[in-house]
């Protein structure tokens, strides 16, 4: 995500997909077959918010699916899944509170590009995107499956007013790629492989956050509260002057 940020300055769905065709995949790997990416299938079966309140982990289930001649291709145990997840503006991931999770080994590396100001609200904020590597060990093999999960904190940002009470922050399926380091005919060479969606897995709704935002009608009762308050405040502090006057 790195080279894609010095090249484009948003996440809009067609600089990305045009960046992944590209770029990305771009260059063809010498030491696989041209068809291996057809013969690899993924699927999110479970994707999904939990916790309360403003601070909350968005959950993801990735199953790769494999034909048994893409497992004699790729050498598993040297492969790592690299999941980016692309935020919308009304929330953001801490980059200090993922770095102590990658400290920790729970993932092999994660970094946060775009707009990484934590303290913008919603409507001055633009997108910002969370690239993971998460090695593949042998415990995730199942079969000719390969599953992993994935536990992202994340933390909703200031929303504007709406009439409802609620700004509604909607949530894509991730983007997943899966990186292998090969060997052969004495050349080492690091391939980067998208599997093809599989349509006939499992599908997951549409992730929306709900976040309280207040409504407008409140707005003049907010005002005048906080009048009050300040005037209050300024009379209960300048009272004990008046009285040392007299």
């Amino acid at each position: 995500m790195k080279s894609y940020f010095e090249k484009y300055d948003s996440l809009l769905e067609t600089n990305f997909q045009n960046f992944t065709a590209n770029e990305l995949l771009s260059s063809p790997c010498k030491l696989l077959p041209d068809n291996l990416n057809h013969l690899l299938r993924v699927s999110v079966p479970w994707h999904n918010l939990r916790g309360e309140g403003s601070h909350r982990h968005i959950s993801s289930t990735i199953r790769f699916h494999m034909q048994p001649y893409s497992m004699s291709q790729l050498h598993i145990p040297f492969c790592k899944v690299i999941i980016t997840e692309r935020l919308p503006s009304g929330v953001f991931a801490d980059p200090f509170e993922l770095q102590h999770l990658r400290e920790r080994g729970v993932f092999t590396d994660i970094a946060v590009f775009g707009d990484t100001n934590l303290e913008l609200p919603s409507v001055l904020s633009n997108q910002l995107a969370v690239e993971i590597h998460m090695r593949v060990g042998c415990t995730s093999l199942l079969g000719h499956k390969l599953e992993i999960s994935v536990d992202l904190p994340l933390h909703a940002r200031y929303p504007p007013l709406d009439d409802s009470g609620y700004s509604k922050v909607k949530f894509g399926e991730p983007d997943l790629f899966l990186s292998c380091s090969m060997e052969g005919n004495g050349e080492n060479e690091s391939c980067l492989l998208l599997p093809t969606n599989d349509m006939a897995g499992p599908r997951t709704a549409d992730v929306v956050w709900r976040i309280p935002s207040g409504t407008r009608a409140h707005t003049g009762i907010v005002s005048a509260v906080n009048y009050f308050s300040c005037c209050l405040y300024i009379y209960s502090f300048n009272c004990p002057s008046i009285h040392l006057l007299f």
